[in-house]
């Protein structure tokens, strides 16, 4: 294939991932501050339990709604034992909460993987679902530098995996689909959102089983840590892919 000019990276669960506010303990505390009372313990359960809720962002279509990611974190809450009318306060707290960067952490290895990948001539941006300020990512994160262009969907106004966010992104730059690269920690909406747009379609599998439980398409690379990703970009070696 030709040489990648350009890789963009989703950014929750792919560059960063919440702290404490956003694990149960977070929960539990927030709710017990509006009289609440939940547990736990029954955070994890609750997440899967939830998840049935963002189903519908496998549509193509799908705009940036708010209102989607408020009933997410409402039936989390619920799903830990919480009830009444101070659950929909909580659930926007929560909600606006995620937009800020003090509380989600760097993996570890995506510094040096963005920095290799710059320092080869390949331009970097950011496409997320999310409502977070992506102008000042890189600042908050000591990225400065790396990132040439950053696309949010409650900006643009449609989600991941719909065509025109990642062709948003491509024009940002000024990179033809086919010579650029989409990684994220979802199948569907990053690496086959990408791939349906034309560029190289990146699943960062992190956590996942090897080989993954879930078929991966062909054409699909797989990779488990962001530092497999210069050489797969760069050199064209597909040893990690499915």
């Amino acid at each position: 294939m030709a040489r990648t000019a350009a890789v963009f990276f989703d950014v929750d669960f792919t560059l960063i991932h919440p702290g404490p506010r956003f694990q149960g303990i977070g929960y539990q505390a927030n709710c017990a501050r509006h009289g609440i009372v939940v547990d736990s313990a029954r955070f994890e359960a609750a997440v899967a339990g939830a998840a049935s809720v963002l189903d519908s962002l496998d549509s193509a279509d799908k705009p940036y709604d708010a209102r989607l990611y408020l009933l997410y974190t409402r039936r989390i809450i619920e799903l830990m034992g919480g009830a009444g009318p101070a659950v929909e306060v909580v659930a926007q707290e929560m909600y606006d909460d995620w937009a800020e960067h003090q509380h989600f952490s760097l993996y570890d290895d995506v510094p040096d993987a963005l920095r290799a990948l710059a320092g080869a001539g390949v331009r970097l941006g950011l496409i997320s679902n999310s409502h977070r300020c992506l102008a000042s990512f890189q600042a908050h994160f000591e990225l400065e530098g790396l990132i040439s262009a950053t696309v949010s969907s409650s900006d643009h106004g449609f989600m991941k995996p719909h065509p025109s966010i990642f062709r948003a992104a491509l024009a940002l730059l000024d990179v033809a689909a086919g010579d650029a690269a989409m990684v994220g920690d979802s199948l569907s909406h990053d690496a086959l959102g990408g791939a349906r747009a034309g560029l190289r379609g990146v699943w960062l599998a992190r956590g996942e089983s090897d080989p993954p439980a879930r078929p991966v398409p062909a054409g699909v690379d797989v990779i488990r840590s962001l530092s497999e990703l210069p050489a797969l970009v760069l050199t064209g070696d597909v040893s990690g892919a499915a």
